[in-house]
C-alpha cells in the first residue's frame, strides 16, 4: 500500500457522485429539491435521451447570489444548515451540500441564476468534470435559477455503461417528477421529453385540484377507489389517499409516503400498512396509497442516507400505531353506503377527478357508516334452527312504496342464484352477493368482537417450553411482558439468553410456540410492536368463520337473504371475505340500460 495522501477535490467529488448521482434521475431529484427548496411556485424540467444529453431544470425561486454561484458548484457548501440545532430540525429536502458539486464531477454543468425582482441581469456558472473549474460571465435571466447538466458520465465511461434503455432510464425519471408533484400540490411542474410534454400539471390550491393532480399523478382509477383519510394523533398527523382493498395492485407500484414533504422508503412505515391492509387484501396482492405524515422535524432523522430515502424516527413505536391505527380504523369502516358515493373533498364537495365537475363513482361502494349494532339474531351457523332465526327479520321488498332515502344500500333480496348468489334491488339498480363470502366475514368479525370482549383465554402448559434466545430478546421479553400477557402468553426469564413459555393461547394449542415467540421479539425489536399471535388467532377465527358460514347450495328464503343483507351493513370490512375477495358488487340502471341499448 502506498502512503496515506488527500484525495484530489475532483476526485473527492466523484466518489460522492457515486453515491449521489446513480443515474439521471438522480440528477433530477437533487436539483428539482433545490428549486423547491428555494421557494419555486414553477418548475419546467426538459429532457433529452432520458436525460443522458441534457437535463435543463428552470425554476421561478429565489435564485443565488453571482458571489455564491462559485460556492454553489464546490463542496459542503450550503444555505439550509448552518450549525448541529439546524441538522437536528431538517426542514429542507436538501442540506447536504454535495449535490451540484457531485453533478458538476461527471458531466458539463451550467447555473444560471438571478436574485433579484424585475431585471433580467443575471449570472452564469459553467463547470465540466474534466477540470472542475468554475467559470462566471453575465447572463440574462429572469428571477430564478436555471440548472443545465449535459453529457452525464462524458467522463466516467464505466458509470455510463451501467444505463439502461432510454425507456427505462426516462421511467425512474419521470417518478422522481411524480413523487414531488405529489409532495408539493402548490406548484406547477411541467416535464417534456426530447420536445413532447409529457406532464403539465398546474398549481393546485383547492382539494378539487389536489385531487385532479392525484389522478393525473395516480390514474383516474386510484381516485374513484380512494378513500380519504386525516388522522390526529398527540403531535402527529396523518392525512391523504387510501385506495380501497377492491384497487389492490399485483406490484408494489403505486404507493407514496411522505414524511414533511419528504417522500421515503421505510420497512416501518410498510410493516404498519401491511398490518391495516391485513384482513382485506387478497394473498399476493399490494395496497395503493398516496399518504403524508406530518410531525415535528426535531422527532425525525433525515440524516441517515445519503440519497435521503430513509429516515430515523425519534418514537417508532407511537409512529408505526398512528399509521397503522388510522389505516385499520378507515378500511373497517368501509361499507356499503347508500348510493354510489361520489369521490369528496374535506369539504364535502363531489368532483370528477379529469374535470372537476359533479360525478359518481362506479362499482363498489363505500362510506362512513353509523355505530355497529348488532342484530339480535343467534350468530348463524349449518344448523337450520339458526338460519330460521333469520326469518322474522326485514321480510320486506323493494316493491312496497318506499323513497329512495328509505332504501337500504344493498337494497332487498329477489332471489337466489345457482344456491351461491344473492339477487337484490336497491334504489340505484341490481346488486349481486357471494352469498357464503359475505356471510363468512360476518361470522369472522363476531368472532373477533366476542374474543376481544372476553380477552385472550390462555392455557396453562403441563411442561414449560424452554428457547434460546439472545441476551437483547431476552430484555425485550421483559420490557414487553404486558404485551405478552395481553396476548395470552406466558413468558418468563429462565435465565441470561434463555425463556420459558408457561401459558400459551388456547386457539393456538399444536402451533410451533418457539417460532412464534422469536418472531415476536423481532418485531418488538424492529417496529416496538407486533402483530404475529393476533394474526395466528386470527388465521384459526378466519378458519372457523369458513366453516360456520352457509355454503354453497343452501337455499335461503327471501327473509333469510334480507337478513344477511342487512348484517353485511352494518359490518365491518363486509366488502371483503376473511380472504380479501370481493362478497358484492352492483350495477345501476345506467349500466343496465347501456348493456341493452336502451334510449338508443
Amino acid at each position: 500500500m502506498t502512503r496515506i495522501q488527500r484525495l484530489s477535490p475532483r476526485l473527492a467529488n466523484q466518489i460522492a457522485a457515486g453515491e449521489v448521482v446513480e443515474r439521471p434521475a438522480s440528477v433530477v431529484k437533487e436539483v428539482l429539491e433545490n428549486s423547491l427548496d428555494a421557494g419555486a411556485t414553477r418548475v419546467d424540467i426538459d429532457i433529452e435521451a432520458a436525460g443522458c444529453k441534457l437535463i435543463r431544470i428552470r425554476d421561478n425561486g429565489s435564485g443565488i447570489d453571482p458571489e455564491d454561484l462559485p460556492l454553489a458548484l464546490s463542496r459542503h457548501a450550503t444555505s439550509k444548515i448552518a450549525s448541529l440545532d439546524d441538522l437536528e430540525r431538517v426542514g429542507s429536502l436538501g442540506f447536504r451540500g454535495e449535490a451540484l458539486a457531485s453533478i458538476g464531477s461527471v458531466s458539463r454543468l451550467t447555473l444560471t441564476s438571478n436574485h433579484r425582482d424585475g431585471t433580467s441581469e443575471g449570472c452564469s456558472a459553467l463547470c465540466e468534470g474534466r477540470e472542475m473549474d468554475v467559470q462566471l460571465r453575465p447572463a440574462p435571466h429572469p428571477r430564478g435559477t436555471t440548472v443545465e447538466v449535459r453529457d452525464l458520465f462524458f467522463n466516467t465511461p464505466a458509470r455510463r455503461k451501467f444505463l439502461r434503455t432510454e425507456k427505462t432510464e426516462f421511467n425512474h425519471l419521470e417518478e422522481v417528477v411524480k413523487r414531488l408533484a405529489l409532495s408539493r400540490f402548490d406548484v406547477g411542474f411541467t416535464l417534456r421529453h426530447n420536445g413532447k410534454v409529457i406532464h403539465s400539471l398546474a398549481g393546485a390550491g383547492s382539494d378539487a385540484e389536489r385531487q385532479r393532480r392525484v389522478a393525473a399523478v395516480c390514474g383516474p382509477a386510484f381516485m374513484e377507489q380512494a378513500l380519504f383519510i386525516e388522522v390526529e394523533r398527540g403531535d402527529m398527523r396523518l392525512w391523504g389517499w387510501l385506495g380501497l382493498p377492491t384497487f389492490s395492485r399485483s406490484q408494489a407500484d403505486l404507493q407514496y409516503f411522505f414524511v414533511n414533504g419528504r417522500v421515503i422508503r421505510d420497512k416501518l412505515v410498510a410493516h404498519a400498512v401491511k398490518q391495516a391492509y391485513r384482513d382485506v387484501l387478497y394473498h399476493g396482492r399490494h395496497p395503493a396509497f398516496v399518504l403524508f405524515l406530518e410531525l415535528d422535524p426535531a422527532q425525525v432523522d433525515v440524516n441517515v442516507h445519503p440519497g435521503k430515502h430513509e429516515v430515523r424516527f425519534r418514537d417508532s413505536r407511537a409512529v408505526h400505531q398512528c399509521i397503522f391505527s388510522g389505516l385499520h380504523r378507515a378500511l373497517a369502516d368501509v361499507r356499503p353506503a347508500a348510493a354510489p358515493t361520489p369521490l369528496t373533498t374535506a369539504e364535502g364537495l363531489a368532483v370528477n377527478t379529469a374535470t372537476g365537475e359533479i360525478a359518481s363513482q362506479p362499482g363498489l361502494g363505500w362510506g362512513a357508516p353509523a355505530a355497529y349494532h348488532p342484530t339480535s339474531a343467534p350468530l348463524p351457523g349449518q344448523s337450520g334452527e339458526q338460519l330460521r332465526s333469520y326469518a322474522g327479520l326485514h321480510p320486506r321488498v323493494l316493491s312496497e312504496a318506499q323513497t329512495p332515502e328509505e332504501v337500504p344500500p344493498l337494497g332487498y333480496a329477489l332471489a337466489q342464484l345457482k344456491g351461491i348468489y344473492i339477487l337484490a334491488e336497491n334504489a340505484e339498480g341490481l346488486v349481486l352477493v357471494d352469498m357464503h363470502a359475505a356471510h363468512e366475514r360476518i361470522t369472522y368479525e363476531r368472532l373477533k368482537a366476542a374474543r376481544a370482549l372476553d380477552a385472550i383465554p390462555g392455557q396453562p402448559l403441563l411442561v414449560p417450553e424452554a428457547i434460546a434466545v439472545s441476551e437483547r430478546e431476552v430484555a425485550l421479553a421483559q420490557e414487553h411482558a404486558d404485551v405478552f400477557a395481553r396476548l395470552g402468553l406466558l413468558v418468563e426469564v429462565a435465565g441470561e439468553e434463555s425463556l420459558l413459555v408457561r401459558q400459551i393461547p388456547v386457539t393456538l394449542r399444536g402451533s410451533d410456540v418457539a417460532a412464534l415467540v422469536r418472531d415476536v421479539l423481532s418485531d418488538l425489536a424492529e417496529y416496538g410492536s407486533s402483530d404475529r399471535i393476533e394474526a395466528h388467532m386470527d388465521d384459526i377465527l378466519s378458519t372457523m368463520a369458513c366453516h360456520g358460514s352457509v355454503r354453497a347450495n343452501r337455499r335461503l328464503s327471501v327473509p333469510e337473504m334480507n337478513a344477511l343483507l342487512r348484517d353485511m351493513e352494518e359490518t365491518e370490512r363486509s366488502g371483503q371475505c376473511n380472504h380479501g375477495r370481493p362478497t358484492w358488487t352492483r350495477m345501476s340502471l345506467e349500466e343496465l340500460d347501456k348493456l341493452f341499448l336502451r334510449g338508443r
